[in-house]
């Protein structure tokens, strides 16, 4: 009976084994590109795959030719030259392909997630409803696999987005790899597809949408592409595949344990389940060999006849216990989500795995600062905050119009954007993180939901978060501590120490921007503002570490603005007030001079700059010195009829320059002007208005403006004298930042001035050239002057 059921046995295992292969119309067909039969994801999560698992993944992927029938396309030049990058790079961490897929095929399932919530039917049936990230490898012909159920791509999305890239990424990114050679950062720049040529000679994108056919993107990174209509593979619902085909070098990839690894470390934090088709050894129970089974019959032969009747029915098939290899869907990111976890239980390693993965910036730098927090009442959301440690390349390109966002917005834990400028000021934009909010409705177009009232107050709310966050990187800060203060902050936070230098290196500028547009927070945002002055030694200040130097009787906070802090340092506007050593504020960015507009008064000080009219110092003598200068000031006033000069005034500012031009209080600085005049499309005409009245500040002390005085007195209408006023003006212009508006009239006095003080005529005229016609003589072929014939010079030859 046994060996009966063994040799049924033996039989059933040689049909089920036979490959017939595959046929068409008798023919065998070998099937060229590679192709997976078997459709990813039919197995759900926890089950083990069925026997035939190895017969539906079968595939013939050893050829890496383009399909022939393929319509075929050259990169973009800026791909080509991207990719001649990667492929050349000596960067040793190639670990970085795998994150980028994973974050593509994570965009892509928020996409589709997003359409589905105003139309369920985009999801297609249950299998495609599942969103989720699966990576299947294949060692037998070295092949990783990563696929998504996201949005898909069409033919033409194809070509666009695998095809061309923005020239601006390019260009940031190769300048960024010249520089570091750092291949890190390559997502931030949007190319990061391309990082899969670290490790893959060949790669083809299989890919469905539900508005097109399902086709097949191919390259060897040879300059070209090839798509197709997809007629190898199964079809794949919606969604997108991605086969490397790894090079040699690049085997460890098919490793599990090192895909493991990867996902842990950069894609822990996806929103979306990420599975790995792993193997793992498990005890099955199989029938005993035949030989096994023999050897217990001898060994049963004592038992009696009547026994063996008896126990016939009863008996069971003979088995053992083996180790096989089974296959089956391993979930690999299996944390929950940070916002919805309690503060208290996240660590600081976890929120710097968090950034990472949000800000797609995997250095070994932290972020700045963090804020994770619960906002309750009538409006109800928990959002993460992330300072990063550096700006981005293109943070203040295309300020006002670009719609890049670094912060995500969810409801219900479901993705809807991150192009939402009604979550964060433009000034904010740097900031990182993400808002999730139960209280927005989730069934909604975009369009309808950012004219939602409960964004204001997220709005609102996140902002003041955001300031109370940078203002916390200064209050841990020991270079930020008053004297009082700095040893017992130096003693709980030397970590901290120089971290707001460093922010305001990189986001000074949105914080000068934020007091420009946000005059609700001007405040707050005057209390982060950091500079330099003429008595900090290189080091920033703040308004309040100024205010608690001012000196007694001081009214008003002293500044400056000009294009560099060496030049400002030098400006004769600064002689007086150091010598009484007031302290100035030195502002040398652009923005500076539109910033001061805004930022009118601080603390009940207000802001004067130097350069302008108004500047109050205590000068007993003033009003006696104006008196005397009095018939000076008005003769020179008339000299300068021709120049637009408002007045001449006696000048408390100056120490050792005999004069300055100063503007009225509400107009154009000669900072102002440069930087106006600078503008491409700037309108000289229409700019004239608001450049202010100038006024000739002299000195009373200095020699040369008693000297002048001593002249006028004597005769006001000695030339020579009216001549060295207006040279003084112009020059007094320079030396106080403005443009002349006619060099050469200037460039003529300075001349007449040398010659002067060289005794020379000012009617001696300029030498002239000798009149002495110079010829000009050349060698040629031959002497003579007749022409020479062609057929003379085809003799020649």
């Amino acid at each position: 009976m046994r060996r009966i059921w063994w040799v049924l046995f033996v039989t059933c295992l040689i049909v089920l084994v036979q490959d017939e292969g595959r046929r068409v119309e008798g023919e065998d067909v070998d099937v060229d590109p590679p192709k997976v039969e078997e459709r990813m994801g039919a197995v759900p999560h926890g089950l083990s795959t069925d026997s035939d698992v190895v017969n539906r993944e079968s595939s013939s992927m050893s050829k890496k030719t383009l399909r022939p029938s393929a319509e075929k396309f050259e990169f973009q030049a800026e791909v080509s030259r991207l990719m001649d990058i990667i492929i050349n790079s000596l960067y040793s961490n190639k670990d970085i392909f795998l994150r980028e897929l994973i974050s593509n095929a994570s965009d892509a399932l928020d996409k589709i997630r997003f359409l589905s919530l105003t139309d369920k039917d985009v999801l297609g049936d249950p299998d495609s409803a599942k969103l989720d990230i699966q990576i299947k490898l294949d060692k037998e012909n070295n092949i990783l696999s990563i696929r998504d159920r996201g949005i898909g791509m069409t033919k033409e999305d194809l070509i666009k987005n695998l095809g061309t890239i923005a020239k601006s990424g390019t260009s940031a990114f190769v300048e960024k790899m010249q520089t570091s050679g750092d291949l890190n950062l390559i997502g931030q720049f949007g190319v990061g597809f391309y990082s899969v040529y670290l490790v893959a000679d060949y790669v083809e994108v299989i890919s469905k949408h539900n508005d097109d056919k399902q086709y097949v993107w191919e390259s060897k990174a040879d300059g070209a592409f090839a798509i197709s209509e997809d007629e190898w593979n199964q079809p794949l619902g919606r969604g997108t595949e991605i086969r490397l085909h790894l090079r040699d070098e690049a085997q460890e990839y098919l490793d599990q344990s090192k895909l493991k690894d990867l996902v842990k470390k950069y894609s822990e934090f996806i929103n979306f389940p990420i599975s790995l088709w792993a193997s793992k050894e498990v005890d099955v129970e199989v029938p005993a060999d035949e030989d096994e089974s023999s050897d217990e019959d001898d060994k049963s032969e004592t038992s009696s006849s009547e026994e063996e009747a008896e126990d016939e029915d009863e008996k069971q098939p003979k088995t053992k216990t083996v180790r096989e290899t089974t296959y089956e869907w391993e979930l690999l990111n299996d944390v929950k989500a940070i916002w919805l976890r309690s503060p208290k239980d996240v660590t600081d390693e976890e929120y710097t795995k968090f950034y990472h993965s949000l800000a797609k910036d995997f250095s070994e730098e932290k972020p700045l600062a963090w804020s994770h927090f619960t906002a309750e009442g009538d409006v109800e959301f928990k959002a993460v905050l992330f300072v990063p440690p550096k700006a981005p390349h293109d943070l203040y390109e295309s300020y006002y119009n670009s719609k890049k966002s670094n912060f995500r917005l969810y409801v219900r834990r479901v993705f809807i954007s991150d192009e939402f400028d009604e979550l964060l000021p433009k000034y904010l934009s740097f900031l990182l993180g993400l808002v999730d909010s139960d209280t927005l409705p989730l069934n909604v177009s975009r369009e309808m939901l950012q004219q939602h009232s409960s964004l204001k107050t997220i709005k609102k709310k996140l902002i003041r978060k955001a300031l109370d966050m940078i203002r916390r990187i200064a209050d841990e800060d020991p270079d930020e501590s008053n004297d009082k203060e700095k040893k017992d902050v130096e003693e709980s936070s030397n970590d901290k120490k120089g971290q707001y230098a460093k922010f305001w290196n990189e986001f000074g500028k949105s914080i000068k921007l934020g007091i420009i547009e946000d005059a609700a927070n001007r405040n707050r945002l005057a209390k982060l503002l950091r500079f330099e002055t003429t008595t900090s030694d290189g080091k920033l200040t703040s308004l309040d570490q100024y205010m608690s130097r001012m000196k007694s009787g001081q009214k008003d906070i002293f500044y400056i603005t000009g294009s560099s802090k060496e030049q400002l340092e030098k400006s004769p506007f600064l002689e007086r007030l150091k010598k009484k050593n007031y302290e100035v504020i030195l502002f040398t960015d652009p923005v500076d001079e539109y910033l001061m507009q805004y930022l009118m008064d601080y603390e009940d000080k207000k802001f004067q700059n130097v350069s302008k009219e108004g500047l109050q110092i205590k000068d007993s003598k003033n009003k006696e010195l104006k008196e005397s200068f009095k018939e000076l000031t008005k003769w020179w006033k008339s000299a300068l009829a021709s120049e637009n000069v408002d007045s001449v005034k006696v000048s408390n500012r100056l120490a050792d320059t005999p004069c300055v031009v100063v503007t009225s209080k509400y107009g154009w600085s000669a900072n102002m002007e440069r930087i106006m005049q600078s503008q491409t499309l700037s309108d000289a005409s229409k700019q004239s208005y608001m450049k202010g009245k100038r006024v000739l500040e002299i000195n009373p002390r200095h020699p040369i403006i008693k000297e002048l005085r001593e002249r006028v007195v004597q005769d006001p209408e000695d030339e020579n004298v009216k001549q060295t006023a207006l040279l003084m003006y112009q020059t007094s212009l320079m030396e106080s930042g403005f443009i002349l508006n006619d060099p050469k009239d200037f460039a003529s006095r300075i001349y007449n001035s040398v010659k002067s003080s060289l005794n020379i005529n000012a009617d001696a005229a300029v030498e002239e050239e000798d009149d002495v016609e110079e010829v000009e003589t050349a060698e040629t072929h031959g002497t003579d002057d007749t022409e020479t014939e062609p057929s003379e010079v085809k003799d020649e030859l």
